[in-house]
């Protein structure tokens, strides 16, 4: 080709590692139009691969080898990237559906069609967990959305509509870390380097379906040596992904027993039947013969009966138990006689509903060798290069707290990834709080958390990062835990009802005003009493006679009796809120003295003064002042009062207004917020990542966990999937 040569740093290198060969090819797209400047086939010496999964790493290895250094040749020109593809025979698909609730109607974002997505992979990831029988270690590497819902109603599009509730049919695929291995060990021992894996069926149906047919319901058949790959298409979507361990090589067997011939002869005679009306082979006694290519078909055609039977049943399973609208076909194993017809025989659908896809696909590929036919063996090897440009994909290698790890990369990997595949302890990536204190007050639920701990130490290659950093390959990453933070203290001072809660009585005709008494479990405790777990705390609504004397620290004169609402009483007896007592009282003489309740000890100064009452303050008990008490009796006690004196006062508190997850919420009890305050107030588990990473936003920007909040604020929290 006349422009090969300025597109030789264009190349796309694809490889089709299949069971009976490996394809090579080799070109570059200019808009949409794929040229291929090199391609060759070599089939393996031996049966180094068995229904698609490689058996004898190092014989593969060795015919991709070759494959390269005959393209090489061809080109001239040095290969070092390739494309691979898994087969179909591995992947684990899982079908589920999940919906988010919003807490008010609410204008459906691309954001929350992404957190809808993450909510769907997660959910197939947990129910794959639960169903795999099997050794592997399965990773994510694609879905499909097949609808999407808004309160229950299908819509193609829920960007931009007002939904109360969003919900989705999912379709996510998996793929086992030994199989990617096995591709990994081949290709690296013919001394490249994986630039992109995808799946044989994506390669295959990215070419054989345009994306305008995936609105029929159709299927794709993949039929290659060792497996029949299969999906389905509807509405727009891949909806389903399948596969049956029965293909081009059931045939060829079946061949090889009856004509006593190898293998390679065997498959020589099965594609010569489909294009001849004679067969010639040389049996492995080296005898020589000549036969009519309907014998093979006889031969053959309760086997191709079997493969079509299981072929049709997986597409209905796939499709909801029922038949396609119509089939495509590609791969060198439905080329035999006969397969398009029965398949269609078997679908109960019109016999050119079912068809080979070659040529006609493959018009936007250009051949620089002349001699090359388009035919369905190149759709999976054409498909393989053009998944380069849409879906670039890799494993990548990282070392983490001196531990060697390979994720696959979809990129999107961060390092919360890495923590996850090594087995670091979620909880301690993200700050700890300590242990909170839960307790009830006047009946009523109250929890206090501890402190915040610090956020983890992350470093890549030595350089402090945050944990949702992209991942470098090769990079040298080491997390120091996050700590857990001091554990909840709280006194019965700093509780609202203590410091406002009061009770007022009428004493001598004049209202003093007390802090209600808290009753802890049943006790009396004093204010700096610390509240445990568990404690059940009230506010008692009443003072004895002597414990609203010795508030007002003087002295009854029980003999001239005390008068509660006019009727006698004594030092025991009950006072209520606004209860009218009338006593004989003098002062103490000393500046001071002991005052006791309970389990606690309080001291006052002891002067009287004209009224008592009490204030409340945020850090300390309640301060009496206190002024003087009249007494009914002409001896009354006259000296001067001062109050306790006061604590310096802290910095005011105040409330800060913010929304968060398009939630308004009021934050209150500090003079300054940062952003990880707002966890106290929002229900987010910080522990259900499920390996995923966590988004922080204020007004759309990433945001630090100490980064200070402004009133109005709009701030954004929510997992983000790794794939």
């Amino acid at each position: 080709m006349d422009n090969a040569e300025q597109n030789a740093n264009q190349f796309v290198f694809g490889l089709d590692i299949g069971t009976r060969n490996v394809v090579g090819t080799v070109g570059y797209r200019e808009g949409k139009d794929f040229y291929v400047a090199a391609q060759y086939m070599k089939e393996h010496e031996t049966r180094a691969m068995l229904d698609g999964q490689i058996h004898d790493i190092g014989r593969v290895g060795r015919t991709i080898a070759e494959v390269k250094a005959e393209l090489e040749g061809q080109l001239e020109t040095k290969l070092t990237d390739v494309c691979i593809a898994a087969a179909g025979r591995v992947l684990k698909t899982v079908t589920t559906s999940v919906e988010y609730e919003f807490a008010e109607e609410t204008v459906v974002t691309a954001e929350h069609i992404h957190t809808l997505d993450l909510l769907g992979v997660d959910h197939a990831q947990q129910i794959l967990k639960e169903r795999n029988d099997t050794h592997y270690k399965f990773y994510c590497v694609g879905y499909s959305v097949v609808k999407y819902y808004i309160n229950d109603e299908v819509f193609s599009n829920i960007e931009g509509h007002k939904a109360e509730k969003i919900s989705e049919d999912i379709i996510v695929t998996f793929l086992p870390e030994d199989v990617v291995d096995g591709l990994y060990s081949a290709v690296g021992q013919a001394g490249l380097n994986v630039a992109n894996l995808t799946l044989e069926p994506i390669a295959a149906i990215n070419v054989a379906i345009p994306e305008a047919f995936r609105m029929l319901n159709i299927a794709l058949v993949d039929v290659g040596a060792g497996t029949s790959d299969i999906c389905v298409t509807r509405d727009g979507s891949i909806i389903a992904y399948g596969m049956i361990p029965y293909a081009g090589d059931e045939l060829t067997e079946l061949i090889v027993q009856h004509y006593l011939v190898d293998f390679n002869m065997a498959e020589h005679m099965k594609l010569t039947s489909g294009m001849a009306d004679e067969v010639e082979f040389t049996d492995i006694m080296s005898i020589t013969h000549t036969i009519p290519s309907e014998e093979i078909w006889d031969l053959t055609h309760d086997t191709v009966d079997k493969i079509t039977t299981e072929v049709a049943e997986k597409i209905k399973e796939l499709n909801g138990d029922k038949s396609v609208s119509a089939t495509f076909v590609v791969g060198g194993g439905g080329k035999i006689h006969g397969f398009t017809e029965m398949l269609a025989d078997k679908l109960e659908i019109p016999r050119e509903r079912v068809a080979l896809r070659g040529e006609e696909v493959l018009k936007e590929v250009h051949f620089a060798q002349e001699e090359i036919k388009k035919d369905p063996l190149l759709v999976t090897p054409i498909g393989i290069c053009l998944n380069y440009y849409d879906q670039k994909n890799n494993f990548i290698m990282v070392r983490f707290n001196g531990e060697r790890l390979k994720l696959y990369d979809n990129s999107h990997l961060t390092i919360v990834d890495a923590a996850l595949q090594a087995g670091f302890p979620n909880e301690a990536l993200f700050p700890r709080r300590g242990k909170a204190v839960e307790f009830t007050v006047n009946g009523k639920p109250r929890i206090v958390r501890g402190e915040p701990g610090e956020s983890a130490i992350v470093k890549v290659d030595g350089r402090v990062v945050s944990i949702n950093t992209p991942l470098i390959p090769n990079s040298e990453i080491t997390i120091e835990a996050s700590t857990i933070g001091k554990e909840a203290v709280y006194t019965i001072e700093q509780l609202d009802e203590y410091t406002s809660s009061t009770i007022t009585f009428q004493v001598n005709g004049i209202n003093i005003t007390c802090p209600k008494f808290v009753q802890v479990n049943g006790s009396l405790e004093p204010s700096n009493y610390v509240i445990q777990e568990g404690d059940e705390i009230e506010t008692r609504n009443f003072y004895t006679i002597g414990q609203l004397a010795e508030f007002m620290d003087v002295r009854i004169d029980e003999e001239a009796g005390i008068i509660l609402n006019g009727k006698p009483a004594d030092m025991g007896s009950l006072c209520y809120e606004n209860f009218e007592i009338e006593w004989s009282a003098s002062a103490y003489e000393s500046g001071e003295r002991h005052i006791s309740y309970g389990q606690a000890d309080h001291r006052f100064d002891a002067r009287p003064e004209e009224t008592v009452s009490a204030e409340e303050s945020t850090d300390s008990a309640a301060e009496v002042h206190e002024t003087a008490v009249e007494t009914n009796t002409d001896s009354a006690a006259e000296a001067a009062a001062t109050a306790p004196e006061q604590k310096p006062t802290e910095p005011e508190s105040k409330e800060l207004h913010i929304i968060a997850n398009n939630q308004k919420i009021t934050l209150s009890g500090k003079e300054e917020y940062v952003f990880v305050d707002i966890f106290d107030y929002m229900d987010f588990d910080l522990s259900a990542s499920h390996g995923r990473a966590i988004v922080t936003l204020i007004n759309g920007v990433d945001a630090q966990y100490t980064q200070v909040l402004q009133d109005g604020d709009k701030i954004e929290v929510y997992w983000k999937e790794n794939y």
